[in-house]
């Protein structure tokens, strides 16, 4: 049976608020002057549109009756003017909005994004990457035009409003007054279905979010699905959740569709009265046939913006549960920061300790507990153990990716919570199991972390890293391209390059965490030259699955059961013949 795999968003119960678009503001500040200026030539393109109803009232009135071509004729001319002015303030406006709206994405975006680069890893370890992905890209898109030309729509119309009411009062205050009757019976409709909106389409911002973090992990995760031959159940997953999205989009539409045509059925209802009373009125001789006929086009133009209204109040209501999604993205705590006062972490030597270091990822299950030892400036350290022992999790602590939850770890005596960031990291190799590598060329990717690096530091990187060989053999060599994640290239070549990457980075210390798993045997030998000219002089921390590459490690570090078990050289652990020694034999039978 298919079933959702993905936590819902959690449901947004709070009624409308405006403080989402007094904060959204911020984003309309530097924009301003445009807006007024598009604001200020809508506002003379409708009113030279609202002087159209008082020519065609003296075209009835006056021209016809005294059937005066001239004046008919300058009349129709004068008409045309006044709608060509109108349409040209109407498309300069819409040509500055668009702008506008770009710019506000531009600007959504860019924060965005920037905060995400800050969050820690506890954020991207606890939500699907395609949940974060339709925020950044789908949501902003959504929510720009409502912060544009939304904003622009309301002020605008209702200037609109007041200029339509001031003529129509101006033309005839029963019939203006019979128009106006409408206004409660709009407010009554609208009060009813704004509620029943907001939480329709919250429904679809959710069912979406679902839809897509199901795809993109699809999408990364096809060989493995046709692995285990889980195309079927897959699909049946994607057909359920496509199903959600679509019901839940159905709702949302119905509700949405019913704004314009119970705005409309309001219209032709009041517009209908205009011409029962004046009629009525007009056969005791007391309106004008050009006096009704204005009264209905003002009528006309009196609901045009309480429609444009009401679509730009769907719209707010179709947007605001993005708009407070991506508030809650950009106010996602950045919990690994530079402390206030923070200084940057002098050139080191490489002596790092752990004091008393307790760490667990979940409040109820520790990691590490107490963990304390010293690695020398330029001594090898292997750490060795189970899988889920807390190997991984003790280098991650050392570059900050999480933060200890008890103890200090310093280097070369600075507590590493004291310095800033980029200082910390910058002075690391750090490489992962999983290599990964950017869209772009090989060139592009050994680069990525000195991007100061001549072609010639590149190239002795990659030989040192036996990635030489294979890379000149490509197509087009080090300037070949390479897909997105390295698809390209075997988990093996990835290695390589990740390797070549980090040799070149020139770290102080240096984190390899079972950096040769998709390495072959042979290929590893070789490697292990340049492995051992890179940790020459300096600190390193090494996770391996092999543990005949790690034997001549100055130490071995066994961990399980939250701490150290061991720790010595391979001879003085082999001879010990405990945990370690298990472990090894195991390996080698």
């Amino acid at each position: 049976m298919a079933r959702n795999t993905f936590k819902e968003d959690e449901e947004l119960i709070e009624p409308f608020n405006i403080k989402h678009l007094l904060r959204a503001s911020g984003y309309i500040k530097k924009y301003i002057k445009l807006m007024i200026l598009a604001l200020t030539l809508s506002g003379l393109g409708g009113a030279f549109g609202l002087i159209a109803p008082v020519i065609v009232r003296r075209a009835l009135d006056v021209a016809v009756p005294a059937d005066d071509k001239g004046m008919l004729l300058s009349l129709t001319a004068l008409l045309a003017g006044v709608y060509a002015l109108s349409i040209v303030f109407t498309t300069v406006r819409s040509y500055i909005m668009a702008n506008v709206s770009q710019d506000i994405i531009y600007d959504i975006r860019k924060d965005l994004f920037a905060h995400l680069q800050e969050l820690p890893f506890t954020y991207y370890d606890n939500r699907p990457h395609g949940k974060i992905l339709i925020r950044v890209v789908n949501y902003v898109n959504s929510v720009s035009d409502m912060l544009s030309n939304g904003l622009v729509t309301i002020v605008l119309e209702g200037f609109n409003l007041l200029f339509i009411i001031g003529f129509m009062y101006a033309v005839d205050v029963q019939l203006a007054s019979v128009v106006m009757f409408g206004v409660p019976i709009l407010a009554f409709f609208m009060l009813w279905i704004k509620n029943k909106q907001r939480k329709a389409w919250q429904a679809v911002s959710n069912k979406n979010s679902n839809l897509n973090a199901y795809l993109q992990e699809n999408i990364t995760g096809a060989a493995v699905t046709q692995m285990f031959a889980r195309e079927d159940e897959n699909k049946k997953t994607f057909e359920k959740l496509s199903e959600d999205c679509r019901k839940t989009w159905k709702t949302a539409v119905r509700y949405s569709n019913l704004v314009w045509p119970g705005i409309d059925t309001i219209s032709v209802f009041i517009r209908a009265c205009i011409f029962i009373f004046g009629l009525i009125l007009f056969g005791h001789g007391s309106k004008s046939l050009g006096t009704i006929v204005a009264i209905s086009s003002y009528a006309a133009y009196f609901w045009q913006p309480i429609m444009n209204l009401g679509n730009t109040f769907n719209n707010f209501i179709n947007n605001i549960a993005y708009l407070e999604r991506i508030f809650e993205t950009i106010d996602e705590p950045v919990t690994i920061k530079d402390k206030d006062g923070a200084e940057a972490l002098p050139p080191v030597k490489g002596r790092v300790c752990f004091e008393n270091v307790s760490f667990s990822y979940e409040d109820d299950k520790e990691v590490l507990h107490s963990v304390s030892f010293t690695a020398e400036p330029g001594e090898s350290i292997a750490l060795v153990g189970p899988t889920g022992a807390g190997k991984s999790t003790i280098v991650n602590l050392i570059s900050r990716f999480y933060d200890a939850g008890s103890g200090r770890i310093t280097i070369d005596g600075h507590d590493i919570k004291e310095v800033t960031l980029s200082s910390l990291r910058t002075q690391m190799g750090i490489m992962m199991q999983d290599s990964f590598i950017f869209s772009g060329t090989i060139n592009d990717n050994i680069r990525y972390g000195r991007l100061d690096a001549t072609d010639e530091d590149i190239k002795k990187a990659a030989a040192l890293a036996c990635a030489d060989s294979f890379i000149s053999s490509m197509p087009n060599g080090y300037d070949t391209e390479v897909n997105e994640r390295g698809s390209s290239l075997s988990e093996g070549e990835k290695q390589l390059v990740s390797f070549a990457r980090t040799i070149l980075s020139d770290p102080a210390i240096l984190i390899l965490d079972e950096a040769t798993s998709s390495i072959d045997v042979a290929t590893e030998k070789s490697l292990q030259e340049g492995l051992n000219t890179m940790l020459k002089g300096r600190t390193s921390f090494i996770i391996a699955h092999r543990l005949s590459t790690i034997r001549n490690c100055d130490r071995i570090l066994y961990i399980d059961d939250g701490g150290i078990m061991e720790s010595g050289t391979h001879d003085e652990l082999m001879a010990k013949k405990g945990f370690y020694y298990r472990l090894y034999t195991a390996q080698a039978a």
